[in-house]
């Protein structure tokens, strides 16, 4: 456990913590890892969770597949990111979606029963933890809320402004990564990949924007 200290460190539930209150929380909270190989899953759709995961290397997708095959993409997992804890949280929901490493990946993970029992003993980092957790939550919701207001528009170039200004917004500058592919993006937006990229050509032309690959840069649109 020792070596995703400098990864747990990043982690938003283990803010004000130092490095030996981590290290310790994560021995109190029997922290267990798992690896994964490129392509495996990690949760299934109609899986019931227990734990809460942090991921502490590689990359994860979370999608959903229609029964006739069609993808919808809900997030993608970087490094220190916490997943699964609504629905950990919830044990008699099942999980809706599926977990895809998409890449070789190291998931750390905890029953959250245990940060509760400490949190219960008036244990001074496992309440921070448990504060964390809230506030984790709350930015989930918050995620969710901007692809439902994103989802919400009707045309593939309404999605396309919404998602662009929205990761805009986020990183605080016109110039910008999206941590989606051409066919990620279009599967998260709902729409076809083919139409998205013709549309994002016509934004391109029309002075909107530039892009390359995965970094786009937004730009006014001055009244002639």
């Amino acid at each position: 456990m020792q070596e995703y200290i400098s990864i747990l460190r990043q982690t938003s539930l283990f803010v004000g913590l130092d490095d030996g209150q981590i290290g310790a929380m994560a021995a109190c909270l029997d922290m267990r890892t798992q690896h994964f190989k490129k392509g495996e899953a990690v949760y299934r759709s109609g899986q019931f969770i227990r734990t809460i995961g942090i991921l502490a290397a590689g990359q994860l997708m979370i999608q959903r597949d229609d029964y006739w095959g069609n993808r919808s993409i809900v997030d993608r997992i970087g490094p220190g990111e916490i997943f699964g804890e609504a629905f950990a949280l919830q044990e008699d929901e099942a999980f809706f979606h599926d977990v895809t490493a998409l890449e070789d990946s190291a998931v750390l993970s905890f029953l959250p029963e245990r940060l509760f029992a400490l949190a219960a003993g008036s244990h001074g980092p496992a309440m921070l933890l448990v504060r964390n957790l809230l506030q984790s939550l709350s930015a989930k919701n918050r995620t969710l809320a901007q692809k439902i207001d994103v989802m919400a528009h009707r045309t593939t170039r309404e999605k396309l402004i919404a998602y662009l200004s929205a990761q805009s917004r986020r990183a605080g500058s016109a110039h910008f990564d999206i941590p989606f592919d051409r066919q990620q993006l279009a599967d998260y937006l709902g729409v076809d990949r083919s139409a998205m990229c013709t549309e994002l050509g016509k934004m391109r032309d029309d002075g909107l924007l530039a892009f390359h690959r995965c970094t786009f840069d937004l730009f006014e649109v001055r009244e002639k």
